[in-house]
């Protein structure tokens, strides 16, 4: 079982969804799902670790709490990310992000994710045992 990202369409904003043979994997694979919304994230160097913790009531929360810190360190470091690493403990995130100072010659982005939203939120262990994590994001 692979894990692995998407987008799907909603409106004017845009889905991810990750997948994983955990919660972490599926968590992290939804994070490259929100950095693939701005740019490739196959074309990001990985030259500095950024550390995110979050903490709430349930999985999907903690979900939109997680991509929400993201997009926050997006903006304020001015960086793109390209890979992600998630340790979940109950309802408690661990997580680090590598990823570079956005350029935009390099990077071209397309997008700025405003935020996370509840819209199509969830995080569930599907029948065949992988994990799925997603929402809405508003650009």
């Amino acid at each position: 079982m692979r894990g692995g990202w998407e987008h799907f369409p909603h409106g004017a904003d845009v889905g991810v969804r990750g997948y994983g043979a955990s919660r972490d994997e599926a968590f992290a694979q939804a994070a490259l799902a929100l950095s693939a919304i701005v740019t490739d994230p196959s074309g990001v160097a990985q030259k500095q670790a950024v550390d995110v913790r979050c903490a709430a009531p349930d999985d999907e929360l903690l979900l939109v709490d997680w991509l929400n810190a993201l997009i926050y360190e997006m903006a304020t470091r001015k960086m793109c990310f390209g890979r992600f690493d998630v340790r979940l403990v109950e309802h408690r995130l661990d997580g680090r992000a590598w990823g570079e100072s956005l350029d935009i010659a390099r990077h071209q982005p397309t997008v700025e994710p405003k935020g996370a939203t509840y819209t199509e939120l969830r995080v569930a262990r599907e029948p065949a045992g992988r994990w799925v994590a997603q929402c809405v994001v508003d650009v």
